[in-house]
């Protein structure tokens, strides 16, 4: 992973995203020596697999099920 100062990232940003594009290199930004920011390749989420948290959730009703007269709000008048 390459380092890149502020003034270096702003002077030759679409350089730097060039290479980032073509050869999926990631650099980390820095201020002063310390790292600020981290340039990565963009990584598209594949929507087929879901979420860890939402696996975790068990529905033990069936969601499309109409509701039964006792569950409907009652009407305000």
């Amino acid at each position: 992973m390459k380092t890149l100062s502020v003034h270096e990232a702003k002077t030759t940003l679409s350089a730097v995203l060039a290479v980032v594009e073509r050869n999926h290199e990631r650099f980390v930004i820095c201020r002063h020596g310390k790292p600020i920011a981290d340039l990565v390749p963009h990584r598209a989420q594949d929507r087929l697999t879901p979420h860890p948290v939402m696996r975790k959730i068990d529905i033990r009703y069936d969601p499309c099920e109409s509701l039964s007269r006792e569950e409907w709000p009652e009407e305000e008048t």
